[in-house]
């Protein structure tokens, strides 16, 4: 099993009352460290303000954070954790993960769902569809920025979404693709798309318990549409208060995961924009646990 970190970027608050500078500073530091210490991938979440409640601190924007992060990377791969779709057009969506997979060397993933903090979307002039319209329209970005992914030129005619004849070069580096991550714990509509379309699911906070018993679902998903489940691997986003209890707790959760037929966790911790210490910690317990790390 795979174990990526997701770094600082201030949404949960860790930067409250810093200066800007110096909490990129510690950003691009935090993603260097996990490189340094053998971790598989960094990522970032797609919010605009913090989280539970909107406050007046500083929240750095996915795409230009991993754009700048790929530049100051070497190995490690970069990915969103996940994106909100409907907060950029999709056929751009596609139009820039395909120049930061050139510009990172090949090691851009896309994570990518249907949103749903309210605050950020009526703050920014989205409104806020309803559930059934954010994953309809999660749908028709996917068609999209496949199809822009793919060889030739885009077309596509959806509700929600279009491209006509659309040239996307470069596409990336990566074969067949840049790998697709769609994001979200819905059986019904998310778990289909993501058979459908996407090179792995994501799974948020649940405990390997619950993915044991959310695996049957998925692997029906994919049999749906003629798909070997073993093709669409599995990853969970870690809550960040599960993911910082050190220690034995630490190693047994990780195990279980692995154990439960996870490709790879991710996770924040807020303490690792204060120190060293907290990334160094878990890659210890990644490795008791039977994790990959590079070192």
């Amino acid at each position: 099993m795979d174990i990526g970190v997701v770094v600082p970027q201030g949404w949960t608050g860790e930067y409250d009352g810093w200066d800007s500078r110096r909490a990129w500073e510690r950003t691009v530091s935090v993603a260097r460290q996990a490189e340094r210490l053998g971790f598989e991938s960094v990522w970032l979440f797609d919010h605009f303000h913090t989280e539970p409640d909107p406050t007046d601190e500083l929240t750095f924007e996915s795409f230009t954070t991993l754009a700048a992060l790929a530049a100051l990377t070497e190995r490690i791969r970069l990915g969103h954790v996940v994106i909100c779709t409907a907060f950029r057009n999709p056929a751009l969506t596609a139009k820039m993960i395909g120049t930061m997979d050139v510009i990172s060397g090949g090691r851009m993933e896309l994570g990518i769902g249907a949103g749903w903090k309210e605050d950020e979307w009526v703050a920014y002039g989205y409104g806020f569809p309803d559930t059934k319209t954010r994953l309809a329209t999660l749908a028709d970005h996917l068609e999209v920025i496949t199809r822009m992914l793919a060889p030739g030129h885009a077309t596509y005619a959806g509700e929600h979404a279009s491209v006509t004849d659309a040239i996307n070069v470069p596409r990336g580096l990566q074969q067949p693709r840049v790998p697709i991550m769609v994001g979200g714990n819905g059986p019904n509509v998310t778990w289909r798309l993501a058979a459908r379309f996407a090179d792995e699911l994501n799974l948020d906070w649940l405990s390997p318990d619950e993915i044991r018993d959310a695996k049957p679902v998925i692997a029906s998903r994919c049999e749906e549409i003629g798909r070997d489940p073993a093709t669409l691997r599995l990853s969970v986003n870690i809550s960040r208060h599960a993911m910082k209890v050190a220690g034995a707790p630490r190693v047994e959760l990780l195990a279980a995961y692995r154990e439960a037929g996870i490709a790879r966790v991710m996770g924040l911790i807020q303490e690792s924009a204060l120190s060293d210490e907290p990334l160094e910690s878990l890659a210890t317990d990644a490795r008791a646990a039977g994790c990959r790390l590079r070192a």
